[in-house]
């Protein structure tokens, strides 16, 4: 009996261990069949193989300053992924991700077995599963996984393409997509905008303990975030830190000296609003991507001038619409939001720094106090007293017209009349001031009156060889007032357009010593009708004075005299010449200023005067690279002769005296800015423009203040005119850029003029016998022609 289940048991242990056998096989046969389905795709989603060797394209475009600084990023919606190359990444980062998330990294093909056991066992007490391979898997593709069994799946499916990623990708390659695939949050996509975002810096310049804080995010960016938990973050960095120590990567010294260190964010909010420039890179981003022009495109069809200029820049300017001339190896054009591109500029962060400085410390810190003071008693306030209730109510309509409120009130199809109460029903808002955000209750329509109140301006610098724009400040806040005007606002220019007249009667024969009767002139218009300027210098009346005294003084009389002997046609050529565009009406009154430029027109005209009668065009940035570092276009400015050098030398001794004892004095005696430098002040009628523009032996500047409307303006020219509210931003700026001699600018530089032409009162014609009445418009073009 005892020998009968002795058999039994034996019988039995065979089918068990058979069984077993057998399901030990249909498991691995299981297993095969199951990631041999993952791996054709019928599991799961599964990359092809063209999706695995290119598995990220979509890379924010990063913007370089001249001094190699992060200015921001062009990117897709939240998307805000900034490519970083292997070679440029501090040692430290790589080193940390290793030790801390995969230390056997070197040594597996995707996935490490001895992790895994541990894992599952609870062998250890650190360290997870996943491999770095692993982690890019389910980065990259488990936002595939869309149903439950997918789900179910996810981890066989990771392991096989992280296998796959092993293959077709060097250990390095796979960190570098790992490093720029990971959110570390605040749409701070890859380790580029990560250093960026918590530390302003680029990835090579991050420290230790720097590089060991964001790698501690990677186990939990929303857990271990070092702007809202700090201690904690700091925490899991030590953490990273020891086991950097643990693996060897760094020495107990390292250690201990990063541990001890506080953890400093600083923070910079990936907004394209905000950062370096933001009125430049908004240029930057509309001139790259700029299409065609189309003459049925709605912007042109009611401005006929605007269709013109850009018709010339997309033939002219390679800069304009780059993205849409350029092609990719696979034909498509480029897309500046997400290939990747490195865009180098011409801004320097220091003196772009030294601008919005001098723009704030002037505007925001003085101009604007006074505006607010002397408008305060104002019922009409901010608008000039003259203008009656409908003209006020006219201005008012179009501006709500213009604003988000109304145009995502008429895109939810609210009436005119509910959108009119709402705009008169007081609302919590929160409101611009120069000393930070209001929180406020008002109307909405008031709201708009309250921005209303707020001077505007538009700041250039440019080198005046290279053309290289060093600084650009397009307004007083990007948040709250986007209208660029330094390249997209034009207004009136005053008398910064003497100089271009001056120059031409340079070359016509006249000098700076060339006398001219200081009386009253009328000039007359091809219709026949009379214009007679007035004037604001009321000395020497009836003497005979010097063209030189004439610009040194901004006179109207001089000038309307010079105008009375040229034509208004080639004057209008002239300007064109100089870089100003259409609409340039051919009259009299053109001598004064009454046709309109942006500042970045009139800073690039001002280059011919220090520089022997050469313009040079504005440039912006010098190369475009993919995100390889393989170049692919490099840009150089485009120089115009404009003037002889003989005028140009003129030009420069009246234009330096215009600074050093004429209406641009207060440049040395206000503002102590000691230099070789010439330049021209502006104002036109009723103050509502104000503009001032210098040049010294290196740098061109150019400023221009004024309100939103033309209405908008200082009662008196006490503080409304060029030489006090613009020529101080420009005052202010030279100074910062000059006590700042890293930036390689030497106050004690000076224009350099050939012997030849030193006395600039020589060479001119025997005019004595024209100079006593004003002659019919183009006489002078009759004689010197």
């Amino acid at each position: 009996m005892a020998k009968k289940k002795v058999k039994q048991i034996a019988e039995w242990q065979k089918i068990l261990i058979k069984a077993l056998w057998i399901a030990f096989g249909v498991l691995w046969v299981a297993l095969f069949v199951c990631f041999f389905l993952i791996v054709k795709g019928k599991i799961g989603y599964m990359p092809d193989i063209e999706q695995l060797e290119n598995p990220i394209d979509k890379y924010a475009t990063q913007i370089l300053t001249a001094d190699n600084k992060n200015m921001g990023t062009f990117s897709l919606k939240n998307s805000n992924r900034v490519y970083a190359n292997y070679s440029d990444l501090s040692h430290y980062i790589p080193d940390a991700l290793v030790a801390t998330e995969d230390v056997r990294f070197a040594s597996h093909s995707g996935i490490d077995f001895y992790a895994l056991m541990r894992a599952v066992f609870k062998l250890g007490t650190a360290g997870g599963g996943s491999t770095i391979s692993q982690q890019l898997a389910k980065q990259l593709y488990s936002a595939h996984a869309s149903n439950l069994m997918e789900r179910i799946f996810q981890k066989p499916i990771e392991w096989v393409i992280a296998v796959q990623l092993e293959r077709y990708y060097t250990k390095t390659e796979i960190i570098n997509m790992y490093l720029n695939q990971f959110d570390f949050l605040y749409n701070a996509v890859g380790i580029q905008s990560a250093c960026w975002v918590y530390f302003g810096k680029q990835t090579q310049d991050v420290t230790l303990e720097e590089a060991a804080t964001l790698i501690g995010m990677c186990k939990n960016p929303s857990y271990f975030n070092p702007v809202k938990r700090l201690d904690r973050t700091q925490g899991r960095r030590n953490v990273v830190l020891d086991l950097m120590l643990e693996n060897g990567y760094i020495t107990n010294s390292q250690c201990e000296a990063a541990k001890s260190a506080p953890l400093t964010v600083d923070f910079h909010k990936a907004d394209h609003k905000e950062g370096i420039a933001p009125y430049f890179r908004e240029y930057l981003r509309l001139t790259m991507s700029a299409k065609k022009p189309k003459r049925t495109d709605d912007k042109y069809r009611f401005d006929p001038y605007r269709y013109a200029v850009d018709s010339l820049a997309w033939l002219n300017n390679p800069l304009y619409g780059w993205c849409n001339k350029n092609k990719k190896t696979d034909g498509s054009n480029y897309n500046i939001a997400a290939d990747g591109l490195k865009i180098y500029t011409t801004i320097d962060s220091r003196m772009q720094k030294y601008a919005e400085q001098a723009v704030n410390e002037h505007i925001g810190g003085f101009l604007q106090p006074t505006f607010f003071r002397e408008k305060g008693r104002s019922r009409t306030a901010p608008f000039d007293s003259e203008l009656t209730q409908a003209d006020m109510d006219a201005i008012m309509n179009r501006a709500i017209r213009q604003s988000d409120r109304y145009r995502a009130l008429k895109a939810s199809k609210v009436s005119e009349e509910k959108i009119k109460q709402i705009f008169n029903t007081k609302v919590e808002m929160q409101v611009f001031s120069w000393k930070g955000i209001i929180d406020t209750i008002m109307t909405p329509r008031d709201s708009v009156r309250y921005m209303k109140m707020f001077l505007q301006t538009g700041f250039m610098a440019m080198d005046s060889h290279s053309g290289h724009v060093k600084a650009y400040v397009g307004g007083i806040n990007f948040q709250n007032f986007q209208y660029d005007m330094v390249t997209q606002g034009q207004r009136q220019v005053g008398s910064t357009i003497k100089p271009f007249l001056y120059s031409m009667a340079m070359e016509s024969g006249f000098t700076p010593c060339s006398e001219v009767l200081h009386v009253q002139q009328t000039l007359v218009n091809e219709l026949g009708e009379p214009w007679t300027p007035q004037n604001t210098v009321m000395s020497h009346i009836g003497e005979k004075v010097s063209v030189r005294w004439g610009l040194q003084n901004s006179d109207n009389w001089v000038t309307a005299y010079l105008m009375s002997q040229m034509s208004p046609h080639t004057f209008k050529n002239l300007l064109l010449s100089y870089g100003l565009s259409e609409p340039i009406a051919a009259v009299p009154p053109l001598c004064l200023g009454s046709c309109e430029a942006s500042v970045e027109q009139m800073v690039s005209a001002y280059s011919v005067f220090g520089n022997a009668g050469i313009r040079i065009e504005p440039i912006y940035v010098t190369r475009v690279e993919d995100r390889n570092g393989n170049i692919l276009s490099t840009f150089a400015s485009q120089p115009h002769e404009i003037i002889n050098e003989s005028a140009s030398y003129q030009m420069l001794s009246m234009l330096q005296s215009v600074v050093n004892s004429g209406t641009g004095a207060g440049m040395r005696s206000r503002q102590g800015v000691n230099v070789a430098m010439g330049g021209k002040t502006g104002t036109t009628q009723n103050n509502s423009d104000c503009w001032f523009v210098g040049f010294t032996p290196s740098l061109v500047a150019g400023c221009w203040v004024g309100g939103s409307e033309r209405s908008i303006h200082f009662n008196t020219m006490q503080e409304g005119q060029g030489s006090r509210a613009a020529l101080p931003v420009v005052g202010i700026f030279l100074k910062k850029v000059f006590a700042d001699r890293e930036l390689g600018y030497s106050s004690l530089e000076t224009f350099t003029v050939p012997e030849m032409y030193k006395d600039p009162c020589a060479g001119g014609n025997d005019l004595s016998g024209l100079l006593s009445s004003p002659k019919s418009a183009g006489q002078m073009d009759d004689i010197f022609n």
